[in-house]
């Protein structure tokens, strides 16, 4: 492989984050406080949602918001029941369904969207399905009035993985505040980037008070003195200091994750129309080899990546793109982790059923490959991707 010339991924980091890191420095104040507090009110605004609950990582995101839905009085997933999956993501969007005795269905994907096949979504929900988790792949968004209306008034919770999506939107709403609760990734290689962190959104405040002890060892101290967990909380610190009322987690931040996340909040709206520029341009490029398919965009995306597809009569498979590829430095990856089904860790350790046949999955496992974007014109990075695509294709 040649020296990296169209990188995965690169920091959007300036003066601005390494300042709020040294006034954390100077603070002397690391554990969670109030600049994660500052960075949760900034990021439900900008999603419009009424709560937003940081932790350390996208994945603990994700293991919050479905431990919070135990707890609910009225959206409580109880063990054994069926949640519905989309068959390609990553793997932190099943594992904790499955460590909550939740069984998943796994619905093939859009060979075009690389979200729902929404027909195979359609006629997978039966009466034991209780909760869909709608992902939305590489910054794309899925269709939710499809959605809705496939769901109509049966009683079944949406909650989204929006972890490679931050700043998608359908019908001018944010992606990730669709469901009761959506899940966002600061991760260096995604949107913002926080060092490691992820958030939980909500409008329900019932969850959030929930997910505020449960992200806290499921004691009370970081809940507000009226609240749904425990109705009103004493007014003596002390005995409300170590007191424990669900079965919870270590999953907060850091100071300087929460601070870094407020400049990089700030820098949202110019990540993503940059990304969506760069995105215009690649789709042009990609005019010129019809051999491989590309993600249709749903809504407004906010292009995590750039997907491709080596179809059957491209006249050359992956191994040979990836080569290319590698060749003049454009780095690569599967699309999320393929068609997670087929692991072993679903085949012996995880209960789920297959819904039909995941012909699309399959064929994204076999064939697909994405490449990164970025917050800033690419011209040299084009150069190096057209040169590959030149090489493999015959061009």
């Amino acid at each position: 492989m040649s020296e990296i010339q169209f990188p995965l991924a690169t920091t959007s980091w300036d003066e601005a984050e390494y300042a709020a890191i040294d006034r954390v420095v100077k603070s002397g104040m690391f554990s969670m406080g109030a600049e994660v507090r500052k960075f949760e009110d900034q990021f439900a605004a900008a999603m419009g949602s009424a709560h937003a609950v940081m932790v350390n990582s996208g994945s603990s995101a994700n293991l919050l918001m479905v431990a919070a839905l135990r707890y609910h009085s009225r959206y409580n997933l109880p063990e054994g029941a069926e949640v519905i999956v989309p068959a390609v993501s990553w793997s932190t969007t099943y594992y904790p369904l499955h460590q909550y005795g939740l069984i998943q269905k796994f619905v093939d994907i859009d060979a075009e969207t690389l979200n729902y096949d929404l027909n195979a979504l359609e006629a997978a929900i039966g009466p034991e399905t209780r909760a869909i988790m709608v992902v939305n792949l590489l910054g794309n968004p899925n269709d939710f009035t499809r959605i809705n209306a496939i769901i109509g008034d049966r009683d079944i919770v949406v909650i989204e993985d929006n972890c490679e999506s931050l700043g998608a939107t359908f019908d001018s709403r944010q992606a990730g505040t669709f469901g009761i609760a959506g899940t966002y990734s600061s991760f260096f290689s995604h949107h913002i980037a926080t060092m490691e962190g992820g958030l939980v959104v909500t409008d329900d405040e019932e969850l959030y008070h929930i997910m505020l002890s449960v992200r806290s060892h499921g004691w009370t101290r970081h809940l507000p003195k009226e609240n749904h967990v425990t109705g009103t909380k004493s007014d003596d610190p002390f005995e409300e200091s170590f007191k424990f009322v669900l079965p919870g987690y270590n999953l907060r931040p850091l100071e300087m994750s929460g601070a870094i996340g407020q400049e990089q909040i700030a820098k949202l709206p110019m990540i993503v129309r940059e990304r969506r520029a760069n995105a215009d341009r690649f789709r042009a490029l990609m005019q010129g080899y019809p051999q491989i398919r590309i993600q249709r965009e749903i809504g407004e995306s906010s292009w995590f990546g750039f997907a491709m597809m080596v179809p059957p009569d491209a006249g050359f498979d992956r191994v040979a793109l990836v080569a290319a590829l590698g060749k003049h430095g454009v780095e690569c990856r599967p699309i999320v982790a393929g068609n997670f089904a087929k692991n072993d860790v679903v085949t012996k350790h995880m209960p789920h059923h297959i819904h039909d046949k995941l012909r699309n999955a399959d064929d994204i496992d076999r064939n697909g490959l994405f490449i990164g974007n970025h917050h800033y014109p690419m011209d040299s990075q084009w150069d190096a991707l057209r040169a590959a695509l030149d090489e493999v294709c015959g061009s």
